[in-house]
């Protein structure tokens, strides 16, 4: 697996040799800094096309204000593995004391994996208890190559087959049609939308950028890279780690060992059963055998999908708003659960209309969420979308979702600006070109790796089991006027059906901050509101979006 190396003058190299484990690997942890400013390294992620330590070198290492060249200074007397050797000393010693595993969940560690496929990433974010910070595609336009090829990988299995000129051909291909189509948006957007009174060029340029990315994205090809932030614990990490190394694709095998390599640099002490035979391996080895198993059995049901809604609520409790209503009363009573339950369900709905209503509460904003009493109703959806709108609603992860694999054949869709500048005809030729490439690599290589081939437009399947109080979460931040077009859609239709399907209409209700309106320009009032905060500190807008 081969990547782009970024060159470092003598002293850059210095600089940053004090603060990341290396400087030549794509994936490296982050040392030696104040914890807020990790933080923000990786929360600059979304908005830049620049790795994290061009990003250190750019806008932090020399910035006064935050004071870095003064730590870097500091830290030159020490030797940081003499403090590690001592860390990790202290660290058996306590395991062996009391033996107990969630002392790995106190230590943890800020990890960037760069030039990560967009299947990759979704491996890396599929763990609960864990935080991450992913490159955005609504923010940064992909014609910009990386190094001397766009940005897009060629995983192992393609580069050693009869397929590697073919797929090259093909993504080359691809985001050539990317640069020549978002330079054919972003006028027709400023055409459709021009600059307002009162609005920066930064903030009307922002939002414009946002608009077509938003529309052209579905060109992107699941190969394409990305870059992705990561904070756990030692316990979270190892987990990851046990399922990468199961993984049937050699990219997420691969970043497997390099993050070892690198955590082994910053917390050992949590790494040490990952690759052992009878611990880890056997682990590692045991989900292997279980996947193997039900890759079998799914294909023995030779059954073809029904035709079905984007989103379908296929689950639901009748009950829920009774239970609700008894739940928000158990923490404040000293009643068992079953009887609240059945003193709630002799109230008329007018009583427990007013009994929920005092639960949730005066909400001035959507942040003010009622507890843990909403978490008694679930509900189940099957959501079959575009794969650009899957990764952006996936990263809700307190809730339970699971995905089906990338393939062409649950169709795709087309943004209507596509045929508004003349590109329905290239746009279909993408998505047919790709298929065809698809079932070539499917056929010799299996359907695992065939998934880099498909890109973002396409749909996929999966599936969410969420609670009330998570659904107040994900349905409020994604209905917001901010969002992107295809998210909102489905958040409302899940909020809808809530509302009228399930019945459940004091919950949907309660949801008072879900936009079910259309907005032309999502980002606008985000990007004004960016410029009034960066005025108030007398802080002058960025020189380009």
């Amino acid at each position: 697996m081969t990547f782009h190396i970024e060159n470092y003058t003598p002293d850059e190299s210095r600089v940053l040799s004090r603060f990341f484990t290396n400087l030549d690997q794509p994936v490296f942890a982050i040392v030696n800094l104040p914890e807020v400013v990790k933080g923000a390294l990786f929360a600059r992620y979304s908005r830049s096309h620049k790795s994290v330590r061009r990003l250190f070198l750019d806008e932090f290492y020399n910035q006064p204000e935050v004071g870095i060249s003064d730590l870097a200074e500091q830290l030159d007397g020490d030797d940081p593995m003499v403090k590690l050797q001592r860390a990790e000393d202290l660290y058996d010693r306590v395991f062996s004391e009391y033996g107990d595993d969630s002392v790995a969940q106190l230590g943890g560690a800020h990890l960037a994996c760069e030039q990560a496929s967009n299947i990759l990433t979704k491996v890396l974010e599929w763990g609960r208890l864990a935080s991450y910070l992913e490159q955005s595609t609504r923010y940064i336009f992909y014609d910009r190559r990386l190094g001397d090829r766009y940005r897009y990988m060629v995983p192992d299995e393609i580069a050693a087959s009869r397929h590697r000129d073919s797929y090259i051909s093909t993504m080359d291909w691809l985001f050539d049609q990317y640069s020549d189509l978002v330079g054919a948006l972003v006028p027709y957007y400023e055409t459709l939308f021009p600059q307002q009174d009162g609005d920066s060029s930064f903030v009307w340029r922002s939002t414009i950028r946002a608009k077509a990315c938003d529309d052209i994205r579905g060109l992107l090809p699941a190969s394409t890279t990305s870059n992705v932030g990561i904070f756990g614990s030692g316990q979270a990490y190892e987990m990851l780690l046990l399922r990468m190394r199961a993984h049937p694709l050699a990219e997420a095998r691969s970043y497997a060992d390099m993050m070892l390599t690198e955590l082994r640099k910053v917390v050992p002490s949590f790494m040490r059963r990952v690759d052992v035979e009878n611990r880890g391996v056997a682990w590692s080895r045991y989900l292997q055998e279980v996947a193997s198993e039900m890759n079998q059995r799914a294909d023995a049901l030779g059954a073809q999908p029904e035709p079905r809604n984007e989103v379908t609520l296929v689950e639901w409790d009748p009950d829920a708003e009774a239970k609700t209503a008894a739940a928000s009363l158990y923490a404040y009573s000293d009643l068992p659960d079953d009887q609240l339950f059945a003193l709630v369900e002799q109230m008329t709905r007018e009583q427990r209309a007013d009994l929920i209503q005092a639960y949730v509460g005066d909400r001035r904003n959507r942040r003010h969420k009622p507890g843990r009493a909403m978490e008694r109703s679930d509900y189940r959806f099957d959501i079959l979308c575009d794969y650009g709108i899957f990764r952006d609603l996936q990263r809700h992860r307190m809730l339970t979702i699971e995905w089906q694999r990338l393939s062409p054949m649950h169709g795709y869709v087309t943004p209507p600006t596509i045929d508004d500048i003349g590109a329905t005809e290239i746009w279909n030729e993408a998505m047919g070109r790709t298929a065809d490439l698809y079932a070539e690599v499917r056929a010799d290589l299996g359907p695992e790796v065939a998934q880099y081939v498909v890109p973002f437009a396409n749909k996929v399947r999966f599936f969410f089991q969420l609670n009330a109080r998570e659904a107040f979460h994900l349905l409020e931040l994604r209905t917001g006027a901010g969002g992107h077009p295809g998210y909102r859609r489905v958040c409302q239709e899940m909020h809808r059906l809530i509302r009228d399907q399930a019945g459940h209409t004091l919950l949907a209700d309660a949801m008072t901050y879900i936009d079910h309106a259309d907005h032309d320009l999502a980002r606008l009032e985000s990007e004004r509101h960016a410029a009034a905060k960066r005025a108030a500190r007398g802080a002058a807008d960025p020189t380009s979006p």
